[in-house]
């Protein structure tokens, strides 16, 4: 599906990003993960080519512009060209009310899940326009960007400021063959959902309870929703925030 295409993946290491990277390389592509998370990191690239893919690793901080732009000289160097950018790497923050917020751990949050996006295609876009077929972006928001979620209302700004990013790329973009969607997963079983359930225990019965299908999403499932969305199977697809909720945004 991918062959002789190369893929970018941030956060790539854990989660969403490592089953992404993997479901990726899988498809073809030649995969940079990139995450603050060396040792995970690492741990990916040995899945992947133990499975006979092709990635490599480089760690990167998405919130530091210096650092952005040596992971896209990196692609370039390693793959020669990107055509796929999967912009997943961002935080959760903490539980708590808005009045209870720390103003740093607002700022940490709207830093690395908005500014980290943004600054992610300010790179990305110039790399893809110099390509013949263009390019695929995709951004990782949440259903948080989508509706609210009471007790992490930092991380709901962050996400419906993604879509805004997303929505506005996509339009400035469309005409010269690149295209800009967004995945909006629900509680995934993931280590950052697992670091919230630790905070509010009481959030993951809440979950199961108020989730259609009762339970929630696996990291390989969003995986799959993000290498079709990537793919010429989608290709009419621009500018979208596509729910991958089990349903929880239809009630």
């Amino acid at each position: 599906m991918f062959e002789n295409k190369s893929a970018l993946v941030t956060g790539g290491s854990n989660g969403i990003g490592q089953a992404t990277a993997i479901a990726l390389a899988k498809a073809g592509a030649n995969v940079l993960i990139s995450d603050v998370d060396a040792d995970n990191g690492a741990e990916t690239v040995r899945l992947i080519e133990a499975d006979g893919g092709t990635a490599s690793y480089i760690t990167a901080d998405v919130s530091n512009e210096d650092e952005v732009k040596t992971m896209m000289d990196a692609i370039v160097d390693r793959y020669g060209t990107l055509d796929i950018a999967i912009n997943n790497a961002g935080i959760g923050g903490g539980m708590g009310r808005i009045h209870e917020q720390e103003t740093d751990a607002f700022e940490r949050v709207m830093t690395v899940n908005v500014k980290g996006t943004w600054l992610c295609m300010k790179y990305e876009i110039p790399m893809m326009q110099q390509n013949e077929l263009g390019g695929v972006i995709i951004n990782l928001a949440s259903v948080a960007g989508l509706v609210g979620f009471p007790g992490n209302a930092p991380y709901s700004a962050s996400k419906h400021a993604v879509i805004g990013l997303t929505k506005s790329a996509a339009l400035e973009f469309a005409s010269k063959r690149i295209r800009v969607n967004a995945v909006c997963p629900s509680f995934t079983d993931t280590a950052m959902v697992g670091n919230l359930v630790d905070e509010a225990p009481q959030l993951a019965d809440n979950v199961r309870v108020a989730s259609p299908m009762r339970r929630m999403g696996t990291a390989e499932e969003i995986a799959n929703t993000i290498v079709w969305l990537a793919s010429d199977q989608a290709s009419f697809i621009n500018g979208v925030a596509l729910a991958a909720d089990g349903g929880l945004t239809a009630m």
